[in-house]
């Protein structure tokens, strides 16, 4: 199997929800070309519908058009997240800053994953959590009149500094949050500075905001989803000869932490053609085939490249020797129990993987992977698998693919062409 040509991925799942969301706090209408259409960005357009903002249909290939009042209005009904852990930690902080209660839930998957990561500093700001059982949705809160916060984060999470942050646009005070292990994804914070918020980084791992700034109207083209690319990559360094170009990608620093990895692996990925859109690097992502070795991945590694695991793992799987992923203890409250599945799941297609406190270890081999993979509606197992899948001779038996379609529709169709191709 070859692969050959350009291929275009979906836009980034992260900069659709928060190019939704800041459009909601716009008083007036905006305009967000390029975004994602799949299910996790149709529940943030859906609850911010219920909170009085005017979001079009989201339509691949189409324009989206929100028309925010400024402020989020009092919803009627519970607010239906679906699967989508970004709306939910993300929409809490901006409700934070509002005088009047919200009741949000989800999908059983989403009711699982933790909450309190985000609720105990909100609460710390001034908003209140009546009847909270556990550590997931459903839950009520109720905003109002926020104090500053300086924060320590419990884990290295994209999902609560933007939370906080948003917490301090709505409610108009300073913030200031640190993560232990590394910088997660930064796209709220730029969005911040285009829109003239002070946002400073210090060098022991502080960002700070302050609210000086206005969200205003804008037009933004959202870049294709590195995320999404990952698994392109994949499939193009398991192939059999040829290149392929991916266009329009993010190549945001904390989003491709999976590039270097790749590269201390024995690829060769090039990024070409680099602008920069709204304060977001965009570029060309090109790779071809490569005999790949293990490695180590680090602590420190983990918050770039957190979506990614799943990719490396099962390419892990095919590479000569060892790799360790250390300290991903967190992959347990994603979308599944996604440490154990990684292993349980990699061992059933004959590869040996362990996992061993918070650490997975993966030893590869040129054994044709063969046997079933069970997701548990997880999209990012279920795209790891069919790239593995694409190794000649792989009989991989896939329970849901259909998965796929929270972060990237018609994966299979983009995986199929892009083998075609070169065929």
């Amino acid at each position: 199997m070859k692969v050959h040509g350009m291929v275009r991925v979906p836009g980034d799942k992260s900069i659709t929800h928060r190019a939704l969301l800041f459009g909601a706090l716009a008083k007036g209408r905006s305009h967000v070309g390029g975004a994602l259409t799949s299910l996790d960005a149709r529940s943030s357009a859906r609850v911010l519908r219920q909170l009085g903002v005017g979001v079009s249909a989201l339509r691949a290939g189409s324009v989206i058009e929100i028309e925010g009042r400024g402020r989020l209005r009092r919803a009627a009904g519970v607010l239906d997240c679906g699967n989508s852990g970004t709306t939910t930690r993300l929409l809490l902080g901006m409700l934070a800053g509002h005088r009047f209660a919200a009741t949000l839930t989800g999908d059983r998957s989403l009711r699982r994953r933790p909450m309190r990561r985000v609720t105990v500093p909100l609460a710390q700001m001034g908003a209140r959590f009546p009847d909270m059982h556990g550590d997931g949705l459903p839950l009520t809160i109720r905003g109002g009149s926020l104090r500053a916060l300086r924060y320590e984060q419990p884990v290295s999470s994209a999902q609560i500094k933007s939370c906080l942050l948003l917490a301090g646009v709505t409610g108009g005070v300073d913030v200031a949050v640190r993560e232990p292990f590394g910088r997660s994804r930064d796209h709220t914070e730029r969005l911040l500075r285009a829109f003239g918020y002070r946002v400073d980084e210090s060098t022991d791992g502080w960002v700070a905001m302050s609210p000086t700034g206005k969200i205003e109207p804008f037009e933004l083209q959202v870049p294709g989803d590195p995320s999404s690319a990952a698994f392109l990559v994949g499939a193009a360094l398991l192939a059999e000869g040829g290149e392929l170009r991916i266009t329009g990608v993010g190549v945001n620093p904390t989003r491709i932490g999976f590039l270097a990895v790749l590269q201390r692996m024995g690829a060769t990925p090039r990024i070409e053609s680099m602008v920069t859109e709204f304060g977001e690097p965009v570029g060309d992502l090109v790779v071809a085939p490569a005999s790949l070795r293990g490695t180590d991945v680090t602590a420190g590694e983990i918050p770039g490249l957190i979506d990614e695991i799943p990719l490396l793992a099962v390419l892990a799987s095919r590479s000569a020797g060892t790799t360790v992923f250390h300290d991903v203890g967190e992959l347990r409250v994603k979308e599944s129990d996604r440490l154990g599945l990684m292993a349980t799941n990699l061992r059933a297609v004959g590869v040996v993987a362990e996992v061993q406190g918070d650490d997975l270890h993966i030893s590869g081999s040129d054994h044709v992977p063969s046997g079933r993979v069970r997701t548990e509606g997880d999209h990012r197992l279920a795209m790891a698998f069919a790239v593995l899948g694409t190794v000649p001779g792989a009989r991989i038996a896939i329970d849901d693919m259909r998965c796929a379609d929270v972060s990237f529709p018609r994966f299979r169709e983009t995986l199929a062409s892009i083998r075609q191709r070169g065929a």
